[in-house]
């Protein structure tokens, strides 16, 4: 005889089925010997700096996440296959400072339109939205986006919805109160607090502006917020190191390798006169997070080259791209940046993971994503590294020569392909 529920047992129904999907996937899904696969990547190079691991390899996704890393999977062990016979095999890319907020910001580029560009199946909005206009962005732009998306609040609350007027020319819009409500509110999608420093965008404001983000980190209570710092042409060589020694570590230092002047047309990134700056050394060494952060202003190869060889590696690479710089000639799509890194010394392990493994663990999110672990979610980026002379410029209209680049093939997110083989039904997870 069936009998109703009690509200004691229907309790324990409820934790008990809150185990059972807490459970690792082998144990909550194991495969039989019947069972296929949603979708196998076929006969591609993987290259997975999380695993230190570059082989050829076959990668079985199912229900929306990673499931085997083999040498062989049988294509009839498969739903779909794609062959990469020949291609790079990734980590979803990870695009650490985008502007992704069509609509909402006036800069932004639907994420899911830059995946042909740059492979990159995450991507963070760089401040896009600010506290008064963050709902807006989660509502109607990330329930709406195959791109896995997260965020950094704007110290702003109005975001950039003002550009090309300067945000925090007038400081009272820098509301930490209203930024750290936002980032608690959305902390399963917010990572912390972006800041712009440049004297552009702040004016004679000096520290306030990063000493308000700072704060509204810490009055989120959000363990691990974090300050995203846009650098660039600051109002003097003294601000500049002072915005050094006041980031914490974990902060993330993005156009790292900015070489734009201030509004007196001086100099005043972190490297000036030739010398990277004591401070920008410090800050590496205390952990803060080097981030290329390309743009269409924000990379000098006469900056990068001095710091790197003075100790200021990058961390991560990121794209900056927006629908100013994704028509610059610079061409800051993320494939196009990792490959200016590649040309530049870098290998091909660390352009990958600089873009991978490093990115997703300076927002936080390992060891979900930037893995082809099993477990980890299903998204892969499969790449083509192309042998030939290729010209590269940065946004200081300085050039260099190269012998191989990076063109993204192919993409999928939570196990879902962008374009062929198209799903059927066309679902997303």
């Amino acid at each position: 005889m069936n009998r109703p529920l009690s509200r004691r047992n229907l309790i324990r129904a409820a934790a008990a089925a809150g185990a059972w999907l807490a459970l690792p996937s082998a144990v909550r899904a194991a495969m039989g010997p019947n069972d296929k696969f949603d979708l196998v990547i076929k006969g591609g190079e993987v290259l997975d700096p999380s695993q230190n691991l570059r082989a050829v390899r076959d990668v079985g996704i199912r229900n929306g996440i990673v499931e085997a890393v083999d040498a062989d999977i049988p294509v009839a062990r498969a739903l779909r296959v794609i062959q990469a016979g020949g291609r790079l095999v990734t980590p979803g890319l990870v695009d650490l400072h985008a502007h992704v907020f069509p609509y909402g910001s006036a800069i932004g580029i639907p994420a899911d339109e830059l995946v042909p560009f740059q492979g990159s199946a995450t991507a963070v909005s760089a401040g896009d939205a600010g506290a008064n206009n963050f709902a807006a962005f989660r509502r109607y732009i990330v329930g709406s986006t195959r791109t896995r998306l997260y965020a950094f609040v704007h110290i702003a609350n109005i975001g950039l919805a003002g550009f090309p007027v300067p945000e925090l020319y007038n400081i009272d819009y820098a509301r930490a109160e209203d930024a750290a409500r936002t980032v608690a509110e959305n902390a399963d999608l917010v990572i912390g607090i972006k800041v712009r420093m440049s004297e552009n965008v702040i004016a004679k404001h000096g520290l306030e502006p990063l000493k308000r983000a700072i704060r509204g980190c810490e009055l989120s209570g959000v363990a691990g917020a974090k300050v995203m710092c846009h650098i660039g042409g600051v109002e003097t060589p003294e601000l500049m190191s002072q915005i050094l020694d006041l980031l914490r570590p974990r902060d993330i230092l993005t156009h790292c390798y900015s070489g734009a002047p201030n509004i007196a047309g001086k100099f005043t990134n972190i490297v000036q006169d030739g010398k990277l700056l004591p401070a920008a050394l410090e800050a590496k060494k205390r952990g803060v997070v080097f981030d290329v952060g390309h743009g269409g202003g924000s990379f000098d190869y006469t900056i990068a080259e001095a710091a790197i060889a003075q100790g200021a590696t990058p961390d991560t690479i990121s794209s900056d791209i927006h629908v100013f710089s994704g028509n610059t000639p610079g061409m800051p799509y993320l494939t196009w940046v990792m490959s200016k890194f590649l040309n530049m010394g870098f290998t091909l392990e660390q352009v990958v993971g600089m873009a991978t493994v490093n990115a997703a663990r300076s927002i936080g999110k390992l060891p979900k994503l930037g893995t082809l672990q099993v477990g980890a979610p299903g998204d892969v980026s499969i790449l083509e590294v192309v042998d030939g002379p290729v010209e590269f410029v940065d946004t200081r209209n300085n050039k260099r020569a190269g012998k191989v680049h990076i063109r993204p093939v192919q993409t999928v997110a939570a196990g879902v392909v962008f374009g062929r083989p198209y799903a059927a039904p066309f679902s997303v997870r």
